[in-house]
């Protein structure tokens, strides 16, 4: 997967970097991809690609059905590969490749996103209207990824453990994938709400520790 320098995302990446809205802060980014493959991404692919026909092969009643259904079918898999390969390159330090086909759900509509990021986004849209004016948020969203307008959209949940996006003191977060099979691109999308108490006491916490070790050092055992 190949990062894509694309100027229509920045001025919403500059506004998501930091959301003030008073006890916590929305923190978000969105990213550009091409399918092409480089460095490391075909062992990897071939390396997913083994791994879901062995879980094909092994697979039974008590697994997921809608799991084995979308794996069953190679384009599906290209799919999940291509989406496993932006998360890697998105987080180059984290090993995605236990991920599961459950962990990606498809939205069936754009009204099924736009549902979503209402209910999320509503105060930081509220903000953006302070600060740009002009078109809403969500509609500059739409406009900046417009290339993208027949695309299949996609939202990761992983596990707590699994989500490297997820920091200390979060209220929520969600990942969309925004993926336009023609095109052969992917634009992620990720925002997490931030409780600045939470910070705040993990902060006194650290400086808590530092203290009581500054007491211990200068104690003789």
């Amino acid at each position: 997967m190949k990062f894509l320098e694309y100027t229509p995302l920045d001025s919403i990446n500059d506004f998501l970097s930091h959301v003030n809205l008073g006890e916590c802060t929305i923190k978000g980014k969105l990213e550009a991809y091409s399918c092409k493959h480089i460095g490391v991404d075909r062992k990897l692919s071939f390396s997913l690609e083994q791994e879901f026909l062995d879980y094909l092969g092994k697979s039974s009643d008590s697994d997921s059905p809608s799991s084995v259904e979308f794996l069953s079918s190679r384009s599906s898999r290209k799919t999940m590969i291509y989406l496993i390969l932006t998360l890697s390159h998105m987080y180059p330090d984290y090993d995605f490749s236990a991920v599961h086909a459950h962990q990606f759900f498809r939205e069936e509509r754009w009204d099924s996103f736009r549902l979503i990021f209402d209910t999320y986004m509503f105060e930081a849209a509220k903000e953006w209207i302070e600060v740009n004016g002009g078109s809403p948020l969500l509609e500059s969203l739409y406009k900046a990824i417009d290339e993208l307008a027949e695309c299949e959209i996609y939202s990761y949940n992983p596990d707590s453990d699994g989500d490297p996006f997820l920091e200390r003191g979060a209220i929520w977060s969600f990942n969309f994938f925004f993926y336009n099979r023609k095109l052969k691109r992917v634009v992620s999308f990720r925002c997490c709400c931030l409780s600045k108490l939470a910070a705040e006491g993990f902060l006194t916490d650290e400086l808590c520790d530092e203290e009581d070790g500054d007491i211990f050092d200068d104690m003789d055992i």
